[in-house]
């Protein structure tokens, strides 16, 4: 069973810490395990809250987890989706080595619907008028939104570069940026020259260590970023939400807007299948060839 120390934080006892070290120890990143760390912190403490042992839990009891995420920690229904899938996961893990039967195999999870309308990025106007914001900020602001919306890296991609993974670094004649990208896959993207110069200015006159780094010094953490990135959203006057994944959507849907061919896009972005590229394609058409707009000039014809 789990039991609480004083500031209320599970301790698990031998079994349940096994299941749960040999669920997390599967993800190299560093990033995905503390994400589901949490998330099975969160389930493990609210098992603990209704003295439920988590290796003997029955469904109906993960349903009321469910509830419980909805309900009164007001998850939306992505997060709860979401949560409830590590947990998933976490029992199809376990019941390799410690359990007889599987209590999530059919846990219902809330389908999540996403509007096209969002997966569109900013517009040409508004990614350069954050990249000028930017650049007048600081150097690593703008290597960050560099990094983001001109060569398509993800936060924790962007916040693990060294210099060394760029400086001096040329292949075929193209300076180029190594790093490590999801599903600890290594790879090697061509800089183009703007982005470049926002690296060298980062960089300034070192040769190793993170490129960008907080006030106090440490490395750039995707918390830090997401801060630094919504708030040059504001200074740049752009009148919706801008975050770094944001600025990742960008660089697809502006490269199918430069004419970019989809294949090209997903080997830019390192989309692992063609048909997430071509889901941004179809949200951008989406707007521009809308039936609605056929309609009206069709009916206007006849005023």
């Amino acid at each position: 069973m789990l039991h609480a120390t004083p500031n209320g934080a599970p301790v698990l006892d031998p079994a349940t810490k096994l299941a749960v070290d040999g669920f997390l120890d599967r993800y190299d990143n560093p990033s995905t395990r503390e994400l589901y760390e949490i998330d099975l912190r969160i389930f493990l403490t609210w098992c603990r809250t209704h003295g439920i042992d988590p290796l003997a839990i029955r469904r109906p009891q993960l349903e009321a987890f469910s509830r419980y995420l909805t309900l009164e920690r007001r998850n939306s229904t992505a997060t709860v989706a979401h949560r409830l899938g590590v947990v998933r996961s976490f029992y199809e893990v376990a019941v390799d080595e410690l359990l007889d039967r599987n209590p999530a195999r059919l846990l219902r999870v809330p389908r999540v619907h996403t509007d096209p309308a969002r997966m569109i990025g900013l517009d040409r106007r508004e990614f350069g008028a954050i990249l000028t914001a930017a650049r007048h900020h600081s150097p690593d602001r703008w290597a960050l939104v560099a990094l983001l919306g001109l060569m398509g890296l993800r936060v924790t991609e962007a916040c693990s570069i060294d210099v060394e993974s760029f400086h001096q670094r040329v292949e075929r004649g193209h300076q180029v940026l190594s790093f490590v990208g999801k599903g600890s896959k290594p790879a090697t993207a061509p800089i183009p020259v703007p982005v470049l110069r926002a690296l060298e200015e980062a960089r300034g006159d070192r040769t190793s260590g993170p490129l960008l780094v907080r006030h106090d010094g440490e490395r750039l953490d995707r918390r830090t970023a997401h801060r630094w990135v919504k708030r040059l959203g504001v200074v740049a006057g752009i009148d919706k939400p801008v975050t770094p994944h944001a600025l990742r959507r960008t660089y697809v849907t502006l490269a199918l807007d430069a004419g970019v061919p989809p294949r090209e896009v997903q080997r830019g972005a390192r989309h692992a299948k063609l048909d997430t590229t071509m889901r941004y394609d179809v949200a951008r058409l989406d707007m521009d060839r809308h039936a609605n707009h056929s309609l009206a000039a069709f009916v206007a014809g006849a005023m």
